[in-house]
């Protein structure tokens, strides 16, 4: 009678592999909990506290472009689109409730051509309306987009330029327009965030309290989506998309959805960054800044959600400590380092561990024989 066989500890059965990836998945955020709940507001000055809270919000965007890029294949070059509509629709709002009742924007003031309040502010007068429009808004233009773009099944460079392209337009637009939207300086000097004064100190801790909170409610989010049937469907249309279609799924629809969801959370990272920040102007939303939230993620590993999150806050921290060093060399810097690990390490920083797990059972292997 054969003796009973055991599974060999570097390779557990699918049961146990599944009850371990999600207990590794819980202990992460609950450090990643202890860590932006505890540890940064305790070890931060307000200062840099409002710093980390500018990270975060690139760090809601690179989850997006994890679902997007990392699972679905699709090179986001144009988020800074939807991150200007979420900050401009927050903004707006931000700027009205400032000016009091029937008041006018100081800007508007300022420049001295406006007598009256465009049409299309007045809505923004009510925080319903601004809070929906900061979903709505990107998530209704990235549908519109995604509906023509992908049923005429554009993909690869050419979606990449054209979603850099738009995101082009749109910052030109901005600027075209000073009268109503800031022009070149954009929207700035808030005082309040829904009644609530971000001169003090403690509603400024509020607000950075309320993106870490939607920062690790968009990771479980997407990490749900990750391990649903839709994530393997949306997987297998990132493989082989003529074998899904054959299959009756159609991967327009499966990509569509990827891609409103990405441009809803951009929506979401760019309103939260006006009352961290307190400015949103067109600089912010440009290419430049469509590209370095890939790089981003790309950095820290488009397939993994915490990857993209790590991967976003280090190349925004390093941004801001060595662009005050080396101004002129930070630029160069940056592509260089996207390139590396686009070329030596694609699976980014993240990958490194799978890396390892991969090269440990050899090790047990060798050392048992």
């Amino acid at each position: 009678m054969a003796p009973p066989r055991h599974p060999h500890p570097a390779h557990p059965e699918p049961g146990m592999t599944d009850l371990l990836t999600r207990r590794r998945a819980l202990i992460g955020y609950a450090a990643a909990a202890a860590l932006l709940f505890a540890l940064a507001p305790l070890v931060l000055s307000d200062f840099r506290l409002g710093q980390f809270s500018r990270y975060l919000c690139f760090a809601i965007v690179a989850v997006g472009i994890s679902l997007a890029w990392g699972r679905g294949g699709m090179l986001v070059l144009g988020q800074g689109l939807f991150f200007g509509l979420g900050g401009y629709a927050m903004a707006m709002h931000m700027k009205l409730a400032d000016a009091g009742d029937g008041g006018l924007p100081d800007f508007m003031l300022l420049y001295g051509t406006a007598e009256a309040l465009p049409w299309w502010w007045e809505p923004f007068r009510s925080p319903v309306v601004a809070l929906a429009a900061v979903l709505l808004l990107p998530m209704g233009l990235a549908a519109v987009i995604g509906w023509f773009v992908f049923r005429r099944r554009v993909r690869g460079a050419y979606f990449a330029i054209l979603s850099q392209a738009l995101a082009a337009a749109f910052a030109i637009l901005l600027i075209g327009q000073q009268t109503t939207t800031g022009g070149a300086n954009g929207l700035t000097d808030f005082q309040g965030f829904f009644g609530y004064s971000l001169l003090d100190p403690a509603n400024r801790r509020t607000v950075y309290f309320v993106i870490a909170g939607t920062l690790l409610a968009l990771m479980l989010l997407t990490r749900q989506l990750f391990r649903s049937r839709y994530g393997e469907l949306l997987v297998a249309v990132r493989d082989s998309e003529e074998r899904v279609r054959f299959l009756g799924y159609d991967p327009a629809l499966v990509k569509l959805a990827a891609y409103v969801v990405s441009a809803g959370m951009a929506g979401i990272a760019g309103a939260l960054f006006v009352p961290a920040v307190g400015i949103i102007s067109p600089a912010l939303i440009g290419i430049v800044p469509s590209i370095q939230f890939v790089i981003g993620a790309a950095i820290g590993g488009r397939a993994s959600i915490a990857g993209a999150v790590i991967g976003a806050v280090a190349v925004a921290w390093a941004q801001t400590t060595l662009s005050e060093e080396f101004p002129s060399a930070w630029t160069y810097f940056q592509g260089g380092l996207f390139v590396l690990v686009i070329a030596f390490l694609p699976g980014g920083i993240a990958s490194l561990w799978h890396l390892a797990a991969r090269r440990r059972p050899r090790t047990e292997t060798v050392m048992a024989a």
